[in-house]
């Protein structure tokens, strides 16, 4: 195993640690792929302003990827973000690539947003009872970041 750069952690809470965040990742990054989706193909009203948003989340989203992969690697794994791992490790229903119809894909964007906020408060559960709260924390800030998102994306349908 790589050398973890956390001091005072146990290593059953690291790896501990390094299992969910290699999980959620892999949800955070279908979600990504799923925003870039609805971004490319949507049509209807309010269509440059959601298009607009879409960019941004998509932003956000690749920032928490980003400190969820590097935590791992802080605790001494691997990130594993490959397309064969999202797809092993979901666990989001495929999304729905042949529509167009914003509000289509704005009410299936805002269930993701949802599921995966959810898991992700699960996720700080797990980390913090492993006692590492700093991937609790990180996981409390992605949460956070998911609601609000989900909002967004919600307040533009009709």
């Amino acid at each position: 195993m790589p050398e973890s750069f956390v001091d005072g952690l146990k290593n059953n809470a690291a790896n501990r640690s390094i299992e969910i965040l290699n999980d959620r990742l892999a949800q955070v990054i279908d979600l990504t792929l799923a925003v870039k989706q609805a971004h490319w193909n949507i049509k209807g009203v309010n269509f440059i302003a959601v298009h607009e948003l879409l960019d941004d989340v998509a932003d956000r989203l690749r920032e928490i990827g980003d400190e969820i992969a590097e935590r791992a690697v802080i605790l001494g794994g691997i990130a594993r973000g490959t397309t064969e791992e999202v797809a092993a490790k979901s666990g989001l229903d495929p999304y729905p690539v042949e529509e167009t119809d914003i509000d289509a894909h704005l009410d299936a964007l805002v269930s993701r947003f949802k599921a995966v906020g959810k898991s992700l408060r699960e996720a700080i559960g797990i980390a913090s009872e492993s006692g590492d709260e700093g991937t609790a924390d990180l996981f409390t800030a992605a949460s956070r970041s998911l609601d609000k998102d989900a909002w967004f994306l919600g307040a533009n349908r009709d």
